[in-house]
């Protein structure tokens, strides 16, 4: 089946059943392991959450597969490249930050698959404790072959930014274009095909998986809307090689190891706990329609709470076309110090705030307490233009890792693509105060003494 005829199941978390229609019955009737699997598959369970935790968070999946996956050779540490975790041996930078677009490299100077062009820029925290996130840069010319890649430290949101990724897992195949994103979820083995330069932001999240914002008095409809998520359905290869190699990302380390048959030989599995993907242009805005600038969390996709009430790990936050009406209301964002971290990323067009030196494919970062806002053009813009129903960001995408961690710049990220004159678009803010007049020259009129 050919990437562009593929069908998906509907809905976001849902318990999904699926086989792949070329051996139907693979699925076991009524029990997960029986002690012979339909066809002589095996049974191998993939699990997400401890087997303890509450239903609402319990994620399994079953999958019925041609060989098991312990069927490898040892792992082996390998070079890994500008995927590590070094945030920890850099000093911390707590100014704005932008980056201009992240360079492809030339096929000509050689191939680079996804995994090889994975870069990592910020990060927090530690996944052997399982707290913490990670940001990173993808940019590739080649796809990866007999080769695939899972993660054991945590779960990976991909957003494409140039170039359609063809992804095989283990529970069947997605592609994922420009303006859609997809979640690879903690362990899930896949594969990345690109058909020519590619590029695109990962945000990494070492505790527990995305849900979907709660919506509060918004009710029970709007934002992303879970039957608008979509998920594989099965479909596996029965073909032996010579050599295909599977990377682990592993404590911030990347090892490998070898099997000669592709791990992709899953028949059929049921669970809630699979690989989707999501279309951004799908997202349902919410706004206000009478005055002052809502936060920027009404435009939540997905979001990873903490323990704590309210405060994400990671959110995933879009800024998509849409209506602006406000009355009597700077109507772009505020000036703000926040105690999250913000990466802020463009996929297409130009961004409300920063119409000029943020570009597609660049990024910037506004560090836990560091001031930032629009830039000079923009204020002077926005205070003075007639306050009537506009369209806002046609022709644009642009979104935001938020964070509750305070991420830090690796090594790479300070020294590579880094826009040193980013501060400058906020030198030319002017003083607009205008304090009232005093009533005389001298100032206010004093009381005069009375005489005796």
């Amino acid at each position: 089946m050919s990437f562009d005829e593929l069908k998906y199941l509907s809905g976001f978390g849902n318990e999904f059943a699926t086989e792949d229609p070329r051996c139907p019955g693979a699925l076991p009737e009524g029990q997960n392991n029986p002690q012979k699997c339909p066809f002589g598959l095996y049974a191998e369970q993939l699990s997400g959450s401890a087997f303890t935790c509450p239903r609402e968070t319990n994620k399994r999946s079953w999958l019925y597969r041609i060989r098991p996956s312990v069927v490898h050779l040892p792992f082996e540490h390998t070079e890994p490249g500008l995927l590590k975790q070094d945030w920890k041996d850099t000093i911390p930078n707590p100014n704005q930050l932008r980056w201009h677009p992240f360079d492809i490299p030339n096929k000509s100077a050689g191939p680079v698959d996804f995994v090889e062009g994975i870069s990592t820029l910020c990060g927090a925290g530690d996944p052997c404790t399982r707290s913490g996130a990670a940001i990173h840069i993808y940019t590739c010319n080649s796809s990866m072959g007999n080769k695939c890649f899972y993660d054991s430290d945590g779960d990976l949101l991909i957003v494409p930014q140039q170039g359609s990724l063809s992804i095989t897992t283990e529970f069947g195949k997605m592609k994922v274009n420009p303006n859609e994103i997809c979640v690879i979820q903690l362990g899930m083995r896949f594969n990345v095909a690109v058909d020519g330069p590619s590029r695109g932001y990962i945000l990494e999240i070492f505790n527990g998986h995305f849900t979907l914002p709660n919506l509060g008095p918004i009710g029970a409809n709007g934002l992303a809307n879970p039957r608008d998520f979509q998920t594989p359905t099965a479909w596996y290869e029965d073909r032996d090689v010579t050599k295909f190699t599977i990377i682990s990302k592993f404590q911030g380390h990347l090892f490998k190891t070898s099997q000669t048959h592709s791990p992709f030989d899953v028949v059929a599995w049921h669970g809630n706990y699979a690989p989707y993907k999501y279309d951004l242009s799908k997202f349902c805005t919410v706004n206000t329609v009478s005055f002052d600038h809502m936060d920027p969390s009404i435009f939540t996709v997905l979001t990873c709470q903490s323990t704590k009430p309210g405060v994400a790990i990671a959110d995933f936050v879009i800024f998509p076309p849409r209506w602006g009406v406000a009355d009597n209301t700077f109507r772009p964002p505020y000036y703000h110090r926040n105690c999250m971290s913000e990466f802020m990323g463009l996929i297409h067009g130009s961004y409300e705030a920063k119409e000029d030196g943020f570009r597609p494919g660049g990024g910037s970062l506004h560090s836990m307490m560091t001031p930032h806002g629009p830039d000079a053009k923009c204020f002077e813009g926005a205070s003075n233009a007639p306050l009537k129903p506009q369209r806002v960001a046609d022709g644009t995408m642009a979104f935001m890792f938020e964070s509750s961690f305070s991420l830090t710049v690796t090594d790479w990220g300070n020294k590579t693509k880094v826009d040193k004159t980013y501060y400058k678009c906020w030198q030319d803010l002017q003083k607009h105060f205008s304090p009232p007049k005093a009533s005389l020259p001298d100032g206010p009129s004093k009381a005069k003494k009375s005489k005796k």
